[in-house]
């Protein structure tokens, strides 16, 4: 497991050493050994002690954890309306009916869908399908692809609702680990085969499984092909330090096959592919877009093992401690390689600083705070009177960070973004 109690427990001397900025943090990135006993972060040793302790694993119930794709759930190729998007997942879910097979899904229908196909808690899943419904769709729905125009009798909407496709640092962002950046590619949605290659040689070099360890490595290696080729690249507070983190777990974490030999899960290359909508042999492979389907023979999550936000928390954090680069808010100045990062304490009013987002729950709070914060400018261009939609979100984000202890974040400065064409040339609708 990537995640041990040990790489928790970081003294503050210890959490003091890292740059003020975080852009700087990778450039002088030091190793932290652990500290005595007495985690500052209780809440997600808890949750790391109930799950991932030595000795403990998840149990494994095949008639539980069986997801069928034959029968009413066989796949079913999308049609020339049909919406598939950025999220290999979510494709996966429209074609074999544990989504509408439109690829446009109410509230209701992401979150039971999730935990039907994968096993994501109920927490995470309902945060998530209410910011999605927010942001890409008329907040009760939204298309996991593109924009879909009979979305526009509710919300007061000023347009078209983009989808997650049309989602740019909003929901996706930059340094995914198959899709391509946006300003490079000029879309955000489709599998570039060199990353996708990359990616599964990294998995055969591990004995054909590719584990946390693994995708970290291999999210290092895509951060820095952001800053050396993409002069747009822009790590933003919710996109790229809370959900981008998230792509990459949801990765191991939902689509391994568990079994009672692996019932924490084992992510060969050919599920991989199966998820991916990859046919043919290495090297030789073929990307089909929107063709993502669920393996033969494959088993989610147990129910008691359901990936909730305490556990996305400690996964967020360990590769954080592991690489403080991917904390870094902030991005290329128009030119390759020109990162330079935020000071979190300025960007917040000190209220998050890089010294205190390694400390409990901090890192997950900031990103879910700041997802508030950052929504009236996002919104204004969407909607004609965002009220509802901030009422909603902020709904939302009080639900997903109970209990968390996160501090009170009551506004950020987004005036700190101006110098990055990533976020100022970016046009409402997703695109540059």
């Amino acid at each position: 497991m990537l995640t041990k109690l040990a790489v928790l427990a970081l003294s503050a001397q210890q959490i003091s050493a890292f740059p003020s900025l975080l852009s700087e943090a990778f450039l002088n990135k030091r190793n932290a050994d652990p500290a005595p006993a007495g985690s500052p972060c209780p809440h997600m040793a808890a949750e790391l002690a109930k799950r991932q302790a030595p000795g403990v694993t998840p149990p494994f119930n095949a008639a539980e954890q069986y997801v069928s794709n034959v029968g009413a759930n066989q796949f079913v190729a999308p049609g020339p309306t049909d919406q598939r998007g950025p999220c290999p997942g979510l494709n996966a879910m429209a074609n074999h009916g544990y989504l509408p097979h439109s690829g446009v899904g109410t509230i209701n229908d992401f979150i039971t869908g999730t935990q039907t196909a994968f096993g994501m808690g109920p927490d995470l899943a309902s945060f998530l399908a209410v910011y999605g419904a927010i942001f890409d769709g008329d907040l009760t729905s939204y298309s996991i692809g593109g924009p879909v125009a009979g979305l526009l009798n509710l919300g007061g909407l000023l347009g078209t609702p983009q989808g997650l496709s049309g989602s740019h640092n909003k929901y996706e962002g930059d340094v995914s680990p198959t899709r391509g950046d946006l300003y490079e590619y000029g879309n955000d949605y489709l599998v570039q085969l060199s990353q996708f290659t990359a990616l599964y040689e990294l998995g055969q070099q591990n004995g054909d499984s590719i584990d946390l360890n693994v995708l970290t490595n291999y999210r290092v290696t895509r951060f820095q092909q952001s800053i050396s080729n993409n002069p747009y690249f822009f790590n933003a507070p919710f996109s790229g330090v809370l959900a981008s983190p998230a792509a990459w777990s949801f990765i191991y974490r939902f689509m391994a096959n568990k079994s009672s030999e692996y019932p924490e899960g084992l992510l060969t290359g050919d599920v991989l592919k199966s998820f991916y909508s990859i046919t043919g042999d290495y090297p030789n492979f073929k990307y089909t877009p929107g063709y993502e389907s669920f393996p033969n023979n494959w088993y989610k999550r147990n129910p008691v093992d359901y990936y909730t936000i305490p556990y996305l928390s400690v996964d967020t954090l360990a590769m954080a401690l592991a690489h403080p680069q991917f904390l870094s808010v902030g991005g290329n100045t128009g030119k390759t390689n020109t990162f330079t990062g935020v000071d979190p304490a300025a960007l917040t009013g000190g209220v998050f600083t890089a010294q205190n987002l390694l400390q409990g729950n901090n890192l997950v709070c900031f990103g879910f705070e700041a997802s508030l914060q950052e929504a009236p400018d996002l919104l204004s261009g969407l909607y004609s009177d965002i009220a509802a939609a901030i009422a909603a979100l902020t709904t939302a984000v009080n639900k997903a960070t109970a209990g968390l202890g996160c501090p009170k974040l009551s506004e950020i400065d987004t005036a700190q973004f101006s110098n990055y064409p990533g976020y100022t040339k970016l046009s409402k609708t997703g695109t540059y």
